[in-house]
């Protein structure tokens, strides 16, 4: 789905492995991949200097990575000092990247431990999509395994719609990103609207499944006019809960969602987002509208 990708690792989450699977990196489409990292400013002493000897391991580590290019893949390996959202951001510019992969290794109601500060900051600061992975997905796989799933990342993503502004977003970003997929990557997605059973009271529940088929059917129509296969998947049920087990149950390589920031649907108060990102054991693509 994305040719030019950028990986932000803390080296404790599990992003490095990906570097192992390179050919299978980019099997799924890649074409140029940065993996960056960034090292804290050393403030031990009374001015504030690079941690020299922090940047060196990283940089050692890291440039393994380089000795498993495939042809036809661009690797680059930053270590870089200082600010990581600044740091990131700069490097997305410079590299011209159309996605960044972060790892999600706390998952409790604290939006900061569950994305980390850089993450929130960084969905309220760029127009291009986040992909949060589990680290607890990453870390029991075999090798076999993930190589597999780096040939699948972005084969099928589930997209869970109920008619409101986030969802007309993600449709549009997710269509503007689609239909410019290189092949091998993107092959299908999932329409997924769960009528909340709790909230009917008056309107008759067949209505509101009709309803809902009639508003999907235009947009299924959209996606498979750029060569997308498209299921649709219409019920009645818990909204979270179903989207959850849908991602589980399906094949889904990962949940695609929308708003204006991470910050601003990771609040205390209950939402729908907000609980996916939560608990989603799949991988999650945050797309930011666009400024």
């Amino acid at each position: 789905m994305f040719k030019r990708v950028l990986i932000s690792t803390d080296l404790s989450d599990g992003l490095v492995r990906l570097g192992k699977f390179l050919p299978s990196l980019a099997a799924g489409g890649m074409e140029h991949i940065a993996f960056v990292h960034s090292v804290p400013l050393w403030t031990k002493g009374q001015i504030p200097r690079e941690d020299t000897e922090k940047i060196s391991l990283a940089r050692d580590r890291l440039n393994a990575i380089l000795n498993q290019v495939p042809d036809g893949l661009q690797v680059e390996v930053e270590v870089l000092s200082g600010n990581p959202t600044e740091n990131i951001l700069k490097a997305v510019e410079r590299y011209k990247s159309e996605v960044m992969i972060l790892g999600a290794s706390n998952r409790n109601l604290l939006s900061e431990k569950l994305f980390g500060s850089t993450t929130l900051e960084l969905s309220g600061r760029t127009n291009i999509p986040l992909m949060t992975i589990p680290t607890a997905l990453l870390s029991p796989l075999t090798s076999e395994e993930l190589d597999l799933r780096c040939r699948h990342l972005f084969r099928y993503i589930l997209l869970p719609y109920a008619d409101t502004q986030a969802s007309g977003v993600l449709i549009k970003e997710f269509k503007r990103y689609a239909q410019n997929r290189p092949p091998h990557s993107l092959e299908r997605c999932m329409l997924a609207w769960v009528i909340d059973a709790g909230v009917l009271r008056k309107v008759p529940k067949d209505y509101k499944l009709k309803e809902a088929h009639e508003k999907l059917a235009p947009i299924q129509a959209e996606l498979e006019a750029i060569g997308l296969q498209v299921d649709v998947e219409v019920r009645l049920g818990e909204p979270v809960l179903d989207i959850l087990d849908l991602a589980q149950m399906s094949d889904i390589c990962a949940v695609a969602l929308a708003s204006n920031s991470l910050g601003k649907i990771l609040d205390w108060f209950p939402s729908f987002a907000a609980e996916v990102l939560r608990r989603s054991c799949e991988p999650v693509i945050f797309f930011p509208s666009r400024r």
